[in-house]
């Protein structure tokens, strides 16, 4: 088993040289207090948190597992001690408003601290992770009552929230919902239904636990448009604003799953629980998109963080573990076999987990800065942020998700046999991150999203101003990143022409090539990131070897992974033929 270690210095490097984030906090209101030396403090204990207090419980979480019974569910050994520590140190409150005990700080400054215990343990870093959306949900949209009733405990941590979604009948497709919700004569509601797949949705971490529940009101309109929302805690507050008595919400079962076995993925079950109203009736889903635009961001730095940790396991595999010898000669004569370090092979796959670690991380921290301007500023800058941050979040949780897992596999990989055995760490580093294509929306979902909302919804004018500010960072970029990233540009904007013409005749050709077009997407955000990494790194190599390996990733990233897009761009042009010819009935198995 690999010994996790915070990447303090690749986050300094994205933090400081990359993003310049002294600048960027200057740059918000009430930004001045954020000190380097406050910064530095915050990440080292948050990653001695992670190191010493996480890390050590995530094997042992993952086979121990959750365990249900009729009074609920209780976590792995060490999961609630741990979760005190966290309550004990003020980590929830990091980001949260001042008024209800929070620090007022950034998220960008959260995001660092949620990416090294997310690397650390995965399963347990969802449950304060879920809690961060339904605080900020309540506070975006929640009453006066409602944020006072509510935040306060849920910034000290010790209330946590969940997302009531997904129904057995339906997943993504919102319009089958079937959960109840009648209206109390004293303004509350009896929520009544079942919920599947909920993260965190019972367990002993906590005194209680706020659900924020979809549900339809008996006069609702059909479909996604008579869905409403509503706080439903475990324990109904007292009017001193204590946990009171239970509500009629209880956990049926546990999900049994693939991966992340420590985190209670719950079948919850509403019996007339009383529940409140928060926003607009018959407006939920705009009030659950706070909490799902968070979450897809969160689920992005899922597969940065499931890279990075195969990153750590394969490196240092690779460098003790010895296997035949090197084609161009012996490289280690006083060894009785080289290491692996010196096969070509095993050197693509771990800068290939290097190129998706990196570049995945300099793109979670640049979307946690547009975040900042989203909450904190004003005026044009406010709407040029949200913009850009809603054009990028579908490339980010597609992508993301989808190279962490191959970085995944490729970390197992390096392992050969070793990493298909449990005490390496590296096959459960797969099977945790297989569900971070899947949930908050899967990738076909996300590439819809990009195509048909973000691209061509406003005529591509979003699309063409993120272009523009691409072609003008390339000004600054060394000729070898800059002349081949233009050339990707240039056909980026031929394929969306292509893409949209087709769709003109067909929209079916959006669903064909969605994912094709969201990947290719994909990898030119990561070719503009490490575009600008190559040049700062190149500017700088002789004074730290840590700039040599950082040029030399950004190198191979240009030659051995951004011309995947090749395949993508064939097959966005290939349309819809082979794919709708055939009639429904005779599309089948045999």
């Amino acid at each position: 088993m690999f010994e996790y270690k915070a990447p303090l210095r690749d986050v300094r490097f994205v933090l400081d040289e990359l993003l310049e984030c002294d600048k960027h906090y200057q740059s918000l209101p009430g930004g001045d207090d954020i000190t380097p030396e406050l910064r530095e403090a915050i990440f080292n204990e948050a990653a001695k948190f992670s190191e010493q207090v996480l890390a050590p419980i995530r094997r042992s979480g993952d086979e121990e597992g959750c365990t249900w019974h009729e009074s609920g569910v209780t976590t792995p050994t060490g999961f609630s001690e741990a979760y005190d520590q966290y309550v004990e140190g003020g980590w929830p409150s990091l980001s949260m408003p001042t008024e209800f005990g929070g620090q007022g700080l950034p998220l960008s400054v959260d995001l660092v601290c949620g990416e090294f215990s997310g690397q650390a343990n995965q399963a347990w870093a969802m449950y304060p992770g879920l809690s961060a959306g339904c605080r900020m949900t309540i506070s975006a949209h929640g009453s006066d009552e409602q944020k006072q009733t509510y935040l306060p405990k849920m910034v000290s941590g010790l209330w946590t929230g969940t997302m009531c979604l997904t129904e057995p009948q339906c997943g993504s497709d919102l319009s089958f919902l079937k959960t109840r919700a009648a209206p109390n004569a004293d303004g509350s509601y009896a929520i009544t239904g079942t919920k599947i797949f909920i993260s965190a949705g019972e367990h002993d971490m906590s005194e209680n636990i706020v659900h924020l529940v979809l549900a339809r009101t008996p006069d609702a309109p059909a479909g996604t448009k008579g869905i409403s929302l509503f706080i439903v805690p475990k324990f109904n507050p007292t009017a001193n604003g204590e946990a009171g008595e239970r509500n009629q919400v209880n956990c049926g079962s546990l999900e049994h799953k693939m991966g992340i076995h420590a985190n209670a993925t719950c079948v919850m079950n509403f019996d007339g629980a009383t529940g409140y109203l928060i926003g607009e009736l018959n407006r939920g889903l705009h009030c659950m998109f706070t909490f799902m635009n968070t979450a897809r961001i969160g689920t992005a730095s899922q597969g940065m963080n499931h890279a990075e940790v195969a990153l750590q396991g394969a490196m240092g595999y690779a460098h003790e573990r010895e296997a035949g010898r090197s084609l161009t000669g012996v490289k280690a004569p006083e060894r009785p076999a080289d290491p692996l370090i010196v096969h070509p092979d095993v050197r693509r796959m771990l800068l290939t987990i290097r190129a998706f670690a990196e570049g995945g991380r300099a793109f979670a921290h640049y979307l946690a800065q547009l975040s900042d301007h989203e909450m904190r500023s004003e005026g044009d800058k406010q709407q040029q942020a949200a913009d850009l941050l809603s054009f990028l979040t579908p490339i980010a949780k597609g992508f993301m998700t989808e190279t962490g897992l191959e970085a995944a596999n490729l970390g197992m990989q390096v392992y050969g046999g070793h990493g298909f055995i449990r005490e390496w760490g590296m096959e459960q580093n797969v099977r945790d991150a297989r569900i971070a294509t899947l949930y908050e929306g899967t990738t076909g979902i996300q590439s819809l999203d990009l195509l048909g909302r973000k691209v061509m919804a406003d005529a591509g004018q979003k699309y063409k101003e993120l272009v523009e500010m691409i072609k003008w960072d390339c000004e600054t970029m060394d000729d070898e990143f800059s002349g081949p990233l233009l050339e990707k540009l240039e056909e980026w904007q031929n394929l969306t022409t292509i893409v949209g013409e087709k769709a003109m005749a067909n929209l079916d050709e959006l669903g064909a090539s969605a994912v094709d077009y969201m990947m290719y997407s994909g990898y030119v955000i990561f070719a503009w990131l490490w575009g600008r990494m190559g040049t700062i790194a190149k500017d700088k190599q002789a004074q730290e070897s840590f700039y040599t390996m950082k040029l030399t990733t950004a190198q191979f990233y240009f030659s051995k992974i951004l011309p995947r897009t090749l395949t993508h761009k064939a097959c966005v042009e290939a349309g819809i033929a082979s794919i709708m010819t055939m009639e429904d009935q005779d599309f089948r198995l045999y």
